[in-house]
């Protein structure tokens, strides 16, 4: 009996020294499980913070300064001395923060393909915009007229009766560029979708009506003289007999390119001055680039006409009486088709077309009043210091 008392006292004694002995064990294993897991979270936070920071922007402190521990890896920017803040005045209006080497501030009409290296993309770059505003019922006019123009060109159309999509009957029409709003103008259109930094790709800008008969007119031999004579606008002799207005823009048989003309008496002030030079029409202007990024800010948002657009023109060039002139070797015929005009809606008794004609009759009176008015603030502007 003693013996098995002693026995059950050891065993008691044993599984004591156990429980402490584990006890023990369970403490030091947590300390180290302890450690090490605040450890490996921020080793994985920073990997984590690291990525996010390569693949958005660098992080900056309380005080706008650049923190290189927060990039991937010194590959994603070049860190040299002290990097602050980016800023670029210079860059285009909303971009100052961006580092100018990734601005592109400008863009142009050619067509991509939606696989493949975008290098590769392009078989032929246009340096040439030829826009015509059209509706449906001119097609083949419109399709007479461009076949005067090479691959050179990119053909834009703005459609003013919505019937883009029924253009598809011509092959060309598959690659130009088709914009449809109801019931818009040419210089509606101009304003909204030609800003120069839209059309910077192109060397020369046509803004054509619908109505113009191109029988004896080519597009490439038209850009030749242009670039000859120094011509920034510019137009295409019209023939004598159909739809002339004035004398400046009537073709002329015996030589390439004229730049004055004479009108009827009292006409012109200044032999230089509209309209007896300096002047071109508004139905088939061509504009150089550097011109035309002045003449799309003269443009009115609401007076969509362009009427009195003309007698303007000749501020977007120095000196003006030679930049502007007339191409008579390649000629054109205005066939006077009052398309546009019958977009307009009967009020009052009136025919649309009347109606449409009297708000070109005050646009040209607005747009005088607030080019005269825009003078005189500046020059006031001006004398006062």
């Amino acid at each position: 009996m003693g013996t098995i008392h002693r026995s059950g006292a050891n065993k008691r004694s044993n599984d004591g020294a156990r429980l402490i002995i584990t006890t023990i064990i369970g403490v030091v294993f947590g300390f180290f499980v302890g450690v090490s897991f605040p450890s490996v979270s921020v080793t994985r936070f920073r990997e984590i913070s690291g990525l996010l920071s390569s693949i958005d922007a660098p992080r900056y402190d309380d005080n706008g300064s650049f923190r290189p521990e927060t990039l991937g890896s010194e590959s994603d920017m070049n860190i040299s001395g002290n990097i602050t803040r980016i800023y670029v005045p210079t860059n285009p209006r909303g971009a100052e923060l961006l580092p100018p080497g990734i601005v592109v501030s400008e863009t142009d009409f050619y067509l991509r393909r939606l696989w493949g290296d975008p290098n590769e993309d392009l078989k032929i770059r246009p340096k040439y915009l030829a826009t015509f505003t059209v509706g449906f019922a001119q097609r083949n006019n419109i399709n007479a007229c461009l076949k005067k123009f090479s691959e050179d060109f990119t053909i834009l159309l703005f459609h003013y009766d919505g019937r883009a999509s029924e253009w598809d009957q011509f092959e060309w029409s598959k690659r130009a560029i088709h914009i449809s709003v109801s019931k818009q103008t040419k210089w509606w259109y101009a304003k909204r979708f030609l800003h120069p930094d839209v059309v910077a790709a192109y060397d020369y800008i046509f803004i054509w009506d619908e109505d113009l008969g191109v029988e004896h007119f080519n597009a490439e031999k038209y850009i030749q003289l242009v670039k000859k004579h120094g011509l920034d606008i510019s137009q295409p002799g019209l023939e004598p007999n159909n739809g002339l207005t004035w004398q400046m823009t009537k073709r002329r048989g015996d030589r390439e390119v004229h730049k004055e003309t004479e009108e009827k008496p009292g006409w012109c002030s200044d032999p230089h001055l509209p309209p007896c030079a300096a002047f071109v029409e508004i139905m088939a202007p061509v504009f150089s680039r550097k011109a035309w990024r002045c003449v799309w800010h003269m443009i009115q948002n609401d007076l969509v006409h362009g009427w009195g657009l003309d007698f303007a023109l000749r501020r977007c060039v120095e000196p003006a009486h030679e930049k502007i002139g007339v191409v008579d070797s390649q000629w054109i015929v205005h066939q006077v088709i009052p398309s546009l005009g019958n977009q307009g809606e009967s009020e009052n008794g009136k025919a649309p077309w009347e109606g449409v004609r009297e708000r070109c009759r005050s646009e040209w009176t607005e747009f005088r009043n607030r080019l005269a008015n825009a003078d005189k603030v500046y020059f006031s502007q001006v004398a006062k210091g």
